[in-house]
């Protein structure tokens, strides 16, 4: 049976902590910034953690999971 590949949308949206959580950046800072408010900008800019539900789901598109 061949190897999985990684899903290559994923590999460049996700990434992986130590103790395995899937970590995601925030939607909605791409463009437009002017009309949204500079707490809401600040928010953006940290990043997000996966919900545990598309946990594994997740780890199965990075390669990680089985």
């Amino acid at each position: 049976m061949p190897k999985m590949k990684t899903h290559s949308g994923a590999k460049k949206r996700l990434r992986v902590t130590g103790t395995n959580k899937v970590r995601r950046g925030k939607a909605g800072k791409a463009h437009k910034m002017t009309g949204k408010n500079k707490r809401r900008l600040r928010r953006l800019r940290k990043n997000d953690m996966i919900k545990k539900t598309d946990q594994d789901k997740m780890l199965c598109l990075l390669g990680m999971g089985g």
